[in-house]
């Protein structure tokens, strides 16, 4: 596939060319940030019986409908020890919050709403409906599925399979992914810089995405701007599921990697995409090896890695969001643009976005503040405040 090609058409070249990973099974304590080879079923309910809410009083709510009802007081049942016997007419068991119901009774007195003298209880108001009762199953049942394959574990969904009775589940193999950053100019963070060197600051940002993401950085350093230099580092990189180059993606005389990746082998899938930024954007594959080549200008880079290395981890493309502008926006050029934007929630629930005043594909800091990338497809039309517009949320917004 050569030449320019459409942000639609790269995504499903890179869906065609998905990781093959090996499967592990983990104990679920050290699987955060790993993704499910399977779906994931509860092996209990939750809750397993009906609960408490609240502490107080397990009684039948026949019994209680009107206020001043006394009832005898028969046993207790804190959590972990539920009452082996049944509540009959007239009798409440004293429950504590997490405390299964017992048999008979199916509503909560709740200790503010009573008064006990000795083994008897005044309910002070009366009630209409059981309340104060958590259902069995009020989260999941038994055999429920909880996760489907290919879930991305979080704290969340790590909660949910512990929760489930699940202690050990299938992942997939962490993808190790191999950044390898090209230029003279380049020195790492903290150095001192002579006249015309830069900080090389894309990698760190990357690496950040990449184990987010669920996959394994792995620095593979700076290249001088040869093709021996660049070779030396791809032959000597050892069990990379996924080689990412950072700049030397262009057309000038010393934007070598693609060249130099052409030489140890890979075949190019696409050469660059139609999209603003990240136009120099590349893929090529060898075996099961891929090469997602990213340009050199830090917002080109991140926004790339948004759009396509993360489904090249996690086999799920991005989703697009709706939501409104904030301001009027001018017309597209000839290329898919995604602007960074700032996101906020209006009076009415919905969300509004605005764009970052200055899109240069040079910028770092509006990252810092911006949580989407407003989608402009080729060609739109200007558009006005309040219009809707598509985003990809890229974190979550500080409302």
């Amino acid at each position: 596939m050569n030449g320019l090609i459409s942000v639609d058409d790269a995504l499903a070249a890179i869906a065609g060319n998905a990781l093959d990973l090996s499967i592990e099974c983990l104990a679920i304590e050290d699987a955060h940030g790993r993704r499910l080879a399977e779906d994931a079923w509860a092996r209990v309910s939750r809750p397993p019986a009906d609960m408490s809410a609240m502490d107080g009083y397990a009684v039948r709510l026949e019994d209680v409908r009107s206020p001043g009802t006394r009832l005898s007081v028969i046993g207790e049942a804190p959590a972990g020890a539920p009452f082996a016997g049944k509540v009959g007419p007239g009798e409440a068991v004293r429950i504590f919050t997490g405390g299964e119901l017992p048999a008979g009774a199916d509503h909560i007195a709740i200790q503010e709403d009573t008064t006990r003298d000795e083994s008897t209880i005044v309910c002070v108001n009366g009630y209409g409906s059981p309340q104060f009762v958590r259902k069995a199953g009020r989260d999941f049942d038994e055999g429920d599925l909880l996760l489907p394959e290919g879930a991305t574990l979080g704290a969340a969904e790590l909660g949910l399979l512990a929760a489930g009775n699940i202690g050990e589940v299938k992942f997939l193999r962490r993808p190790r992914i191999g950044i390898l950053a090209n230029g003279n100019e380049l020195k790492p963070p903290g150095s001192e810089l002579d006249r015309g060197e830069i900080v090389n600051s894309n990698p760190v940002a990357l690496a950040a995405l990449i184990r987010d993401w669920g996959g394994e950085p792995v620095d593979l350093g700076i290249a001088e701007d040869t093709l021996e230099a660049i070779a030396a580092r791809i032959e000597t990189a050892k069990d990379i599921d996924i080689f990412l180059p950072v700049g030397g993606a262009s057309v000038g005389d010393h934007d070598l990697m693609r060249p130099a990746f052409a030489a140890a082998g890979f075949e190019p899938v696409f050469e660059k995409i139609a999209v603003r930024p990240g136009k120099p954007t590349w893929f090529s594959r060898r075996n099961g090896t891929r090469v997602l080549g990213l340009p050199g200008n830090p917002a080109s880079a991140l926004v790339c890695a948004q759009l396509f290395l993360k489904p090249l981890i996690t086999g799920t493309p991005q989703s697009l969001v709706p939501a409104s502008l904030a301001c009027d926006i001018e017309a597209n050029g000839p290329r898919e643009h995604y602007m960074r934007a700032f996101v906020s929630l209006s009076a009415d629930g919905r969300l509004t976005v605005d764009p970052a005043p200055d899109q240069d594909s040079s910028l770092i800091k509006p990252f810092v503040k911006s949580a989407a990338l407003l989608r402009r497809l080729p060609d739109a039309p200007a558009r006005k405040r309040g219009e809707p517009v598509d985003i990809i949320l890229t974190s979550l917004p500080r409302f």
